[in-house]
């Protein structure tokens, strides 16, 4: 029942969604909804039989970022693990990587750290009224979600600083240009299509994708270098050929996929 959990989880075939649950706060993340945020993403980063999540907010917004009023009445209320590698980030699953694709479907407000979870995801599906921005400049509350970490690589470091140090609202289209979202939908219309190229992404043979998708991981945050980055794509990719690459090209040979049809 929507009504009786902050986070809502649902089984849609090999995927799931997750939703923020917490619409008359925009879906602002308090203590509660981080543990359980975590929760979710950690069953499915652990369910082997889930192909992708898809990760969005309930009554119209993504998530305005971290609940401002519980840290205003109760300041130690927001427990903070210093070491990244031993616990969770504030807003709960922020620290993760995921062996699996993730898509937000972002609505409404993506602001603060609700921004920063949009950037846990490898694409972001927005509608054409969503605002992002880092809205919590104006209260003096840092990333700390991997927002300042994320966001350079994704839109570069120019762009990013624009967004970081001035705070102000950028809208779909703008985000679009920027590279920070991938699609954009119509009002009311991200969940579903962010529900459909999830199961689109997941009927792709699955081994060669993740091992595609770590190795550009790696290389734009592990690797020291371009050789080792190239010798990281190299050992991935060559663990896969004989799994799915043979069977893919004898399916090709039979006359599958030809002329760009997916």
């Amino acid at each position: 029942c929507r009504g009786k959990s902050n986070v809502v989880t649902e089984r849609h075939g090999t995927i799931t969604t997750i939703g923020i649950n917490r619409p008359e706060a925009r879906n602002a993340v308090n203590q509660e909804t981080a543990a359980l945020l975590l929760q979710a993403f950690t069953s499915f980063e652990e369910d082997r039989s889930l192909t992708a999540a898809v990760l969005y907010g309930i009554g119209g917004n993504f998530c305005a970022g971290y609940d401002l009023k519980e840290l205003a009445h109760s300041p130690t209320s927001i427990k903070l693990e210093q070491d990244v590698t031993k616990g969770p980030g504030p807003m709960g699953p922020s620290r993760m990587k995921f062996s699996k694709p993730v898509i937000a479907a972002v609505s409404g407000y993506a602001v603060a750290g609700g921004l920063e979870l949009s950037l846990l995801a490898d694409l972001r599906v927005v509608e054409e009224s969503a605002v992002f921005g880092v809205f919590c400049r104006r209260f003096g509350v840092p990333l700390i979600d991997g927002g300042t970490v994320r966001l350079p690589k994704l839109i570069g470091l120019s762009r990013a600083l624009d967004l970081i140090l001035t705070g102000r609202p950028v809208g779909a289209q703008e985000a679009y240009e920027f590279g920070l979202a991938n699609r954009i939908v119509p009002n009311g219309q991200a969940l579903q299509y962010a529900i459909e190229l999830a199961e689109q992404i997941s009927a792709f043979p699955q081994e060669c994708m993740h091992g595609d998708r770590n190795s550009a991981y790696y290389g734009v945050f592990d690797a020291s270098s371009f050789t080792e980055a190239m010798q990281f794509e190299f050992d991935t990719g060559v663990q896969v050929l004989l799994k799915e690459s043979v069977p893919g090209a004898k399916k090709f040979s039979l006359g599958y996929g030809r002329g760009g049809k997916l």
